[in-house]
Protein backbone atom coordinates (compact mmCIF):
# COMPACT_ATOMS: atom_id res chain seq x y z
CA UNK A 1 0.00 0.00 0.00
CA UNK A 2 1.11 3.50 -0.86
CA UNK A 3 1.93 5.74 1.63
CA UNK A 4 -0.48 8.79 2.21
CA UNK A 5 0.88 12.31 2.94
CA UNK A 6 -0.50 15.51 3.62
CA UNK A 7 0.53 18.53 2.10
CA UNK A 8 0.68 21.96 4.83
CA UNK A 9 2.53 25.03 3.62
CA UNK A 10 0.47 28.76 3.03
CA UNK A 11 2.31 29.15 -0.58
CA UNK A 12 -0.05 27.13 -2.88
CA UNK A 13 3.19 27.19 -4.98
CA UNK A 14 5.10 24.95 -2.83
CA UNK A 15 2.40 22.56 -2.23
CA UNK A 16 2.33 21.91 -6.17
CA UNK A 17 5.90 21.49 -6.51
CA UNK A 18 5.54 18.88 -4.07
CA UNK A 19 2.68 17.13 -4.81
CA UNK A 20 4.08 17.23 -8.57
CA UNK A 21 7.57 15.41 -7.80
CA UNK A 22 6.02 13.50 -4.61
CA UNK A 23 3.62 11.63 -7.11
CA UNK A 24 6.53 10.38 -9.58
CA UNK A 25 7.14 7.86 -6.92
CA UNK A 26 4.33 5.11 -7.13
CA UNK A 27 4.68 4.35 -3.15
CA UNK A 28 3.27 7.59 -2.20
CA UNK A 29 0.23 9.17 -2.61
CA UNK A 30 -0.77 12.80 -1.63
CA UNK A 31 -4.27 12.38 -0.25
CA UNK A 32 -4.82 16.32 0.52
CA UNK A 33 -3.58 19.54 0.79
CA UNK A 34 -3.98 22.39 4.07
CA UNK A 35 -2.98 26.04 4.08
CA UNK A 36 -2.46 26.46 7.64
CA UNK A 37 -2.40 24.48 10.82
CA UNK A 38 -5.94 24.60 12.09
CA UNK A 39 -6.49 22.93 8.43
CA UNK A 40 -4.14 20.55 8.57
CA UNK A 41 -5.72 19.05 11.98
CA UNK A 42 -9.05 18.86 10.34
CA UNK A 43 -7.75 17.29 7.47
CA UNK A 44 -5.46 14.85 9.09
CA UNK A 45 -8.82 13.59 11.22
CA UNK A 46 -10.95 13.34 7.85
CA UNK A 47 -7.95 11.80 5.56
CA UNK A 48 -6.12 9.52 7.81
CA UNK A 49 -2.58 10.25 6.16
CA UNK A 50 0.38 7.95 7.61
CA UNK A 51 2.72 11.85 7.62
CA UNK A 52 2.28 14.80 7.21
CA UNK A 53 4.73 17.61 5.74
CA UNK A 54 4.29 20.63 8.14
CA UNK A 55 5.23 24.27 7.22
CA UNK A 56 5.96 26.01 10.56
CA UNK A 57 5.55 29.75 9.57
CA UNK A 58 1.86 29.77 8.42
CA UNK A 59 -0.99 32.18 9.34
CA UNK A 60 -4.29 31.08 11.40
CA UNK A 61 -2.39 28.58 13.09
CA UNK A 62 1.57 27.85 13.22
CA UNK A 63 2.89 24.43 12.16
CA UNK A 64 4.13 24.03 15.78
CA UNK A 65 0.99 24.15 17.83
CA UNK A 66 -0.44 21.92 14.76
CA UNK A 67 1.88 18.96 15.16
CA UNK A 68 1.46 19.04 18.81
CA UNK A 69 -2.14 18.52 18.34
CA UNK A 70 -1.88 16.24 15.86
CA UNK A 71 0.81 14.00 17.40
CA UNK A 72 -1.52 14.26 20.72
CA UNK A 73 -5.31 13.48 18.93
CA UNK A 74 -3.85 11.22 15.90
CA UNK A 75 -0.72 9.21 17.10
CA UNK A 76 -0.57 6.87 14.27
CA UNK A 77 0.11 9.94 11.95
CA UNK A 78 3.88 11.25 11.83
CA UNK A 79 5.04 14.31 11.35
CA UNK A 80 7.80 16.37 9.55
CA UNK A 81 8.73 19.68 9.85
CA UNK A 82 9.43 21.20 6.33
CA UNK A 83 10.58 24.35 6.70
CA UNK A 84 12.82 27.15 5.29
CA UNK A 85 13.79 27.93 8.88
CA UNK A 86 16.77 26.81 10.67
CA UNK A 87 17.02 28.83 14.16
CA UNK A 88 17.58 26.49 17.30
CA UNK A 89 14.48 27.39 18.95
CA UNK A 90 12.69 26.27 15.56
CA UNK A 91 13.88 23.12 15.52
CA UNK A 92 13.58 22.74 19.21
CA UNK A 93 10.03 23.58 19.37
CA UNK A 94 9.39 22.04 16.65
CA UNK A 95 10.92 18.64 18.14
CA UNK A 96 9.25 19.08 21.15
CA UNK A 97 5.73 19.08 19.66
CA UNK A 98 6.65 15.90 18.54
CA UNK A 99 7.81 15.99 14.96
CA UNK A 100 9.38 12.99 13.88
CA UNK A 101 11.79 14.73 11.45
CA UNK A 102 13.02 18.68 10.34
CA UNK A 103 14.15 18.88 6.87
CA UNK A 104 14.81 22.15 5.04
CA UNK A 105 12.99 23.53 1.39
CA UNK A 106 16.32 22.78 0.09
CA UNK A 107 16.37 19.37 0.83
CA UNK A 108 16.69 17.28 -2.96
CA UNK A 109 13.32 15.26 -4.23
CA UNK A 110 15.27 11.99 -3.74
CA UNK A 111 16.16 12.62 -0.18
CA UNK A 112 12.54 13.66 0.95
CA UNK A 113 11.02 10.98 -0.87
CA UNK A 114 13.68 8.84 1.42
CA UNK A 115 12.96 10.98 4.36
CA UNK A 116 9.00 10.22 4.49
CA UNK A 117 9.13 6.66 3.52
CA UNK A 118 11.27 6.12 6.73
CA UNK A 119 9.24 8.53 8.79
CA UNK A 120 6.27 5.98 8.10
CA UNK A 121 8.46 3.04 9.40
CA UNK A 122 9.32 5.20 12.23
CA UNK A 123 12.48 6.19 11.64
CA UNK A 124 13.64 9.49 12.81
CA UNK A 125 14.47 12.14 10.24
CA UNK A 126 16.79 15.61 10.58
CA UNK A 127 18.82 17.29 8.29
CA UNK A 128 22.44 17.76 9.12
CA UNK A 129 22.16 20.83 10.18
CA UNK A 130 19.26 20.65 12.29
CA UNK A 131 20.56 17.62 14.24
CA UNK A 132 23.25 19.63 14.37
CA UNK A 133 21.39 21.97 16.45
CA UNK A 134 19.69 19.33 18.56
CA UNK A 135 22.75 18.14 19.67
CA UNK A 136 23.68 21.30 21.14
CA UNK A 137 20.66 21.78 23.34
CA UNK A 138 19.82 18.37 24.38
CA UNK A 139 19.94 17.89 27.52
CA UNK A 140 19.95 14.52 30.12
CA UNK A 141 17.13 14.92 31.86
CA UNK A 142 17.56 15.20 35.77
CA UNK A 143 17.51 11.54 37.72
CA UNK A 144 16.02 9.73 34.73
CA UNK A 145 14.06 6.41 35.99
CA UNK A 146 16.20 3.57 34.94
CA UNK A 147 15.67 1.52 31.98
CA UNK A 148 15.35 -2.03 31.95
CA UNK A 149 17.56 -4.17 29.97
CA UNK A 150 15.30 -4.51 27.45
CA UNK A 151 14.11 -0.63 27.36
CA UNK A 152 18.24 0.05 26.85
CA UNK A 153 18.12 -2.64 23.77
CA UNK A 154 15.25 -0.65 22.14
CA UNK A 155 16.60 2.81 22.57
CA UNK A 156 19.81 2.04 21.37
CA UNK A 157 18.71 0.38 18.40
CA UNK A 158 16.06 3.81 17.91
CA UNK A 159 19.19 5.75 17.90
CA UNK A 160 20.81 3.47 15.35
CA UNK A 161 17.78 5.09 13.04
CA UNK A 162 16.05 1.47 13.19
CA UNK A 163 12.31 1.39 12.26
CA UNK A 164 10.15 -0.76 14.72
CA UNK A 165 10.09 -3.23 12.65
CA UNK A 166 14.01 -4.28 12.14
CA UNK A 167 14.02 -3.39 15.83
CA UNK A 168 11.85 -6.44 16.24
CA UNK A 169 13.24 -8.26 14.22
CA UNK A 170 16.35 -7.22 16.03
CA UNK A 171 15.64 -8.22 19.27
CA UNK A 172 13.39 -11.21 18.30
CA UNK A 173 10.20 -9.12 19.96
CA UNK A 174 7.00 -8.65 18.85
CA UNK A 175 6.13 -5.05 16.62
CA UNK A 176 3.37 -4.24 19.51
CA UNK A 177 6.46 -4.64 21.92
CA UNK A 178 8.07 -2.45 20.91
CA UNK A 179 5.32 0.29 20.92
CA UNK A 180 5.32 -0.45 24.88
CA UNK A 181 8.70 -0.18 25.01
CA UNK A 182 9.21 2.88 23.23
CA UNK A 183 6.60 4.49 25.15
CA UNK A 184 8.04 3.69 28.36
CA UNK A 185 11.01 5.15 27.40
CA UNK A 186 9.85 8.27 26.43
CA UNK A 187 8.22 8.13 29.78
CA UNK A 188 11.05 7.49 32.00
CA UNK A 189 13.55 9.84 29.82
CA UNK A 190 10.65 12.56 30.02
CA UNK A 191 11.15 13.56 26.22
CA UNK A 192 8.30 13.82 23.76
CA UNK A 193 9.55 12.26 20.95
CA UNK A 194 11.60 9.24 19.26
CA UNK A 195 14.23 12.13 18.17
CA UNK A 196 14.59 13.13 21.68
CA UNK A 197 15.38 9.67 23.05
CA UNK A 198 17.79 9.02 20.17
CA UNK A 199 19.68 12.68 20.71
CA UNK A 200 19.89 11.58 24.26
CA UNK A 201 21.18 8.47 23.62
CA UNK A 202 23.72 9.69 21.70
CA UNK A 203 24.67 12.47 24.52
CA UNK A 204 25.01 9.92 26.74
CA UNK A 205 27.65 7.76 24.33
CA UNK A 206 25.04 4.89 23.99
CA UNK A 207 25.78 5.26 20.41
CA UNK A 208 27.56 7.41 17.51
CA UNK A 209 26.57 9.22 14.66
CA UNK A 210 28.52 10.05 11.79
CA UNK A 211 30.55 13.53 12.32
CA UNK A 212 29.45 13.88 16.00
CA UNK A 213 32.72 14.55 17.75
Amino acid sequence: MSIRILLVDDHTVVRQGLKMFLGLDPDLQVVGEAENGEEAIRLTGELNPDVVLMDLLMPVMDGVTAIARIRRDFPDTEVIALTSVLEDEAVMKAMRAGAMGYLLKDTRAEELRRAIKAAAAGQVQLSPQAAARLMREVRAPESPEKLTERETDVLRLLALGRANKEIARELNIGEKTVKTHVSAILRKLDVPSRTQAALYAVRIGMVSIEGET
